[in-house]
């Protein structure tokens, strides 16, 4: 079920707290340990749950454009997309192990703070008719992604990604 804007908002602010106090409280050996269910790392796991959120800004810019054009044109890209799906998660997982390197701790809180804020303020400028805005997603690339999906969809979406990863790490707090 997609929530509401303000729902949105709560969510957003919600994966902020929880954010800052995973990566807060995780000691050093904490973010080495091993993930429950992902060939991951704590640290990379991390840096892969604030990479959705990337991805979402990415996201809201191509559903907003594909989702003025005629139908065909979304479901053909997502099935051109679909085709990709091995090469996808080979490239989704090696950019965890990288951005794990170069985000994390106070750098990756920050990130997480500014990536936030601009999909709140981006959020708030958007009319009703711009949030209904729908195009075709490639299924096999994320469990979450629907056949279709609206702007508000992606945002929603974001969180979803997150608090299912959230279940997967091993910190004390973290699953």
């Amino acid at each position: 079920m997609t929530p509401n804007r303000e729902q949105v908002h709560v969510e957003l602010e919600r994966v902020r707290e929880t954010f800052h106090q995973l990566v807060e409280t995780a000691s050093a050996s904490d973010l080495r340990h091993r993930t429950d269910g992902t060939r991951w790392t704590n640290s990379q796991l991390l840096f892969h749950m604030l990479l959705g959120y990337f991805v979402v800004r990415s996201l809201l810019g191509l559903v907003s454009t594909l989702g003025r054009l005629p139908d065909g044109v979304s479901r053909r890209f997502a099935q051109v997309l679909n085709a990709g799906t091995r090469p996808f998660h080979v490239v989704n997982y090696l950019g965890g192990c990288a951005g794990a390197l170069v985000l994390r701790g106070p750098r990756l809180t920050a990130m997480a703070d500014r990536t936030i804020d601009a999909l709140q303020r981006r959020l708030d400028a958007a009319t009703d008719e711009e949030l209904a805005r729908r195009m075709h997603f490639p299924t096999g690339w994320d469990p979450f992604f629907a056949a279709t999906m609206s702007v508000l969809d992606v945002y929603h979406y974001g969180t979803v990604h997150f608090d299912f990863h959230q279940r997967q790490l091993t910190l004390p707090g973290g699953g």
